[in-house]
C-alpha cells in the first residue's frame, strides 16, 4: 500500500491518497479543496479511486468532494451523524469564514467499529467525537496506519471551541480509541506532519498525567 499527501486549501488541510500498488485501487480521504489539483495527481500516479473517506464534516475538509465524487463516480462515506454538516454552510463553518461550502449525500454512514471494504481495500472506522460530534479516525491494522483527521495531531489535539465540539469527549476518544493502538502506528493527521501514537502518548502535552499517559 502507499500514502500520498496533498496538501490542500487555506487551511493547509492534508488530503490523503491510499492505493494498492498493484491493483491502482485506491481511497481519497479528505479533499478539502483543490478538487481539479487533486484528480490531476491522481492521473498522475495513476491512482483507480474507489470512494472518497470523510473523517469529519468541517467546510475545510470537504469543499473538493462533490466535484470529484462527481468526476470519477465514487461513493462518498462519513461517520454516521455527521452528515449533516455536509449540506449546511453554518454547521460546517464555512460561512464563518466567508466561502460557504456544501458536498454531496454519503452512501455510507459509518459505526463505531464498522470496516468499509472495496475489493482488497479495507479501513476501519473508530468513532472519535470531540472535535465535531461524530468524527472518525481510520484505522489499517496490517500495515499499522490511523488517519486522524483533526483529532490528534503532532504535538496537539484537534480544537474544541465550535459549536458542537467537547474538550472531555475528545480527550475520552483519543484514550480510549487511540492510545490502545499499539506505539508503532503512525497517524496521518488532518493537518502537520505524520506522529505515532507512541510518540503522542510520550510528548504530547494535552496527553500528560496519569489518565491519558
Amino acid at each position: 500500500m502507499k500514502i500520498h499527501t496533498i496538501v490542500v486549501g487555506p487551511f493547509q488541510v492534508n488530503c490523503y491518497l491510499w492505493w494498492n500498488e498493484e491493483s491502482g485501487d485506491g481511497f481519497i480521504i479528505d479533499p478539502g479543496d483543490e478538487a481539479k489539483g487533486i484528480i490531476s495527481e491522481i492521473a498522475r500516479l495513476d491512482v483507480k479511486p474507489k470512494a472518497i473517506l470523510l473523517t469529519h464534516g468541517h467546510g475545510d475538509h470537504i469543499a473538493g468532494v462533490t466535484e470529484i465524487k462527481e468526476h470519477f463516480s465514487i461513493p462518498l462515506v462519513i461517520g454516521k451523524g455527521e452528515e449533516p454538516m455536509l449540506a449546511d454552510p453554518t454547521l460546517n463553518l464555512s460561512s464563518s469564514y466567508g466561502q460557504p461550502v456544501t458536498a454531496s449525500n454519503p452512501e455510507h454512514l459509518l459505526q463505531d467499529e464498522q470496516v468499509f471494504s472495496v475489493g482488497n481495500l479495507s479501513l476501519k472506522a473508530l468513532s472519535t467525537p470531540g472535535h465535531t460530534p461524530a468524527g472518525v479516525c481510520y484505522f489499517e491494522e496490517e500495515s499499522g496506519i490511523l488517519f486522524s483527521g483533526d483529532t490528534l495531531f503532532f504535538g496537539s489535539i484537534g480544537r474544541t471551541d465550535f459549536p458542537g465540539s467537547s474538550h472531555e469527549q475528545l480527550l475520552s476518544s483519543i484514550q480510549t480509541k487511540i492510545l490502545t493502538l499499539p506505539d508503532s502506528v503512525v497517524c496521518y493527521p488532518g493537518h502537520g506532519p505524520q506522529t505515532t501514537v507512541g510518540s503522542e502518548r510520550a510528548n504530547n502535552p494535552f496527553l500528560q498525567g496519569g489518565l491519558y499517559a
